[in-house]
């Protein structure tokens, strides 16, 4: 039959190939700190880390993965990337963003698999609930240098890797810095946070651009206790340091560049 000549007396859906399963997979990022052993104040350590997990069943079985699995037809591709995140890993309760489609012919040995892929930066203490369920033998969180070295199934290694740009485009964009630091931080944290994510970050101006540039302004303010006087901080340092916290504003253009 001609597609041109369907109506609803005379369509069927036997006319049309359609794909084998259309899973999603999800790329759950968090920053890790780690208090470095050294009499001197200092900056703890901060890496960049993805939450993967262990395949235990045909394909791949064994392989290291990111989380993810078929949808059903009640669900959304939303609702079934919550639901295989809590199914294989129990984290619950994550802001998911949209990432990208995933169809290259070939990608999944089981057939024609369409993949609509899900990320999200969230603080470790989300992911304190992991365990390894359902198709999982294992769950663990990776560095990201490591994830990326590792053989991962499927096509999960080039997902990786788009999410990436996206965590690194969004922390020069938006203040998702912001859960990782202390609502009172000083301005070395912040740039230490940005630059575990983008490590390829350096600005000598950071401190002017952050707070005197006019389209950026307003994002962060000085700290002051009750009688105005202005805080500062020596938790990190031997000098005090002065705190800040964010506003309420979001920026309209790139925060730090």
């Amino acid at each position: 039959m001609n597609h041109l000549e369907e109506n609803e007396s005379n369509y069927s859906a036997k006319n049309y190939r359609t794909p084998d399963g259309a899973p999603s997979d999800i790329v759950i990022f968090t920053i890790l700190s780690t208090e470095k052993s050294s009499v001197k104040k200092s900056l703890p350590l901060r890496e960049l880390y993805v939450m993967l997990i262990q395949r235990k069943v045909w394909p791949y079985k064994d392989k290291w993965a990111l989380p993810g699995g078929f949808s059903k037809e009640t669900e959304t591709m939303h609702e079934c990337a919550r639901r295989e995140l809590k199914e294989e890993t129990g984290v619950d309760d994550v802001h998911l963003q949209y990432l990208n489609v995933y169809s290259t012919p070939g990608r999944d040995p089981r057939g024609w698999i369409i993949s609509h892929a899900f990320l999200a930066l969230v603080n470790e203490r989300v992911l304190k609930a992991r365990k390894a369920a359902v198709d999982a033998k294992d769950v663990r969180l990776v560095s990201v240098d490591d994830a990326l070295s590792m053989d991962l199934a499927f096509d999960h290694r080039q997902i990786l890797e788009e999410a990436l740009l996206k965590i690194r485009h969004q922390m020069l964009t938006t203040t998702i810095a912001k859960q990782f630091l202390p609502d009172e931080f000083t301005i070395s944290e912040l740039y230490q946070v940005i630059q575990t994510a983008v490590p390829e970050f350096e600005e000598s101006n950071f401190i002017r651009k952050i707070t005197s540039t006019h389209s950026r302004k307003g994002i962060i303010e000085v700290v002051r206790d009750q009688n105005g006087v202005l805080k500062t901080s020596t938790a990190h340092s031997q000098r005090a340091a002065q705190l800040y916290r964010f506003t309420e504003i979001e920026p309209q253009l790139s925060i730090y560049k």
